[in-house]
């Protein structure tokens, strides 16, 4: 404890001297991070971390005297973008051969050629999303406001819940959104008897 105590204490002595690159070995430590900080900073999993170790996206920097793996910062935030990509539905594979464009390229142009073609790729795809999510919401939208306008008071038994294509409310819709004729088990024609 006493060891740890010390080495505690080291950086912030020398803390206001400021961030040089000749930093002592107790200082860099400290700058360093553990597979358990890197997944608490990104909100993932200890085991999500190792498998992205595992998988060659993320290389620790050294490991302590105790063998753990220590990540610097670089490696937070390519964790950070994996998991950002990951997010928007990108396969790990096609972020795995993103981050290796650089890496494969015989020059600095043929990088920066290869990555922007894979990254407008990336954003086609993502403007399609973005355009399927924005459809959703709105009809979402619109199938919360006539639940809470209208169907929140219904008591009417002869309708509900089997016949509610014969309801007053839902008869008198211009349209019903997809999401509500399916939440809702009403055929595209409202005024259908089935």
């Amino acid at each position: 404890m006493g060891s740890d105590d010390s080495t505690q204490r080291q950086p912030q002595a020398t803390a206001p001297e400021g961030a040089a690159p000749e930093v002592a070995a107790p200082e860099v430590a400290a700058q360093l991070l553990t597979t358990g900080d890197m997944a608490r900073l990104t909100g993932n999993t200890l085991r999500t971390v190792r498998f992205y170790e595992e998988s060659g996206i993320l290389t620790p920097d050294r490991r302590s005297a105790g063998g753990h793996r220590l990540f610097g910062t670089q490696q937070l935030e390519r964790l950070k973008f994996v998991g950002d990509m990951r997010a928007t539905g990108l396969s790990l594979e096609a972020i795995r051969a993103l981050l290796a464009l650089k890496g494969q390229a015989a020059s600095g142009g043929d990088a920066a050629e290869r990555t922007s073609r894979a990254v407008r790729d990336q954003l086609a795809a993502l403007d399609e999303k973005i355009a399927l999510l924005q459809r959703v919401r709105e009809e979402l939208k619109g199938v919360d406001r006539l639940l809470r306008t209208h169907c929140r008071q219904c008591t009417d038994a002869n309708y509900f819940p089997k016949q509610c294509n014969h309801c007053d409310v839902i008869r008198s819709q211009p349209q019903l959104s997809q999401a509500m004729r399916v939440l809702w088990d009403v055929p595209a024609d409202p005024a259908a008897t089935g």
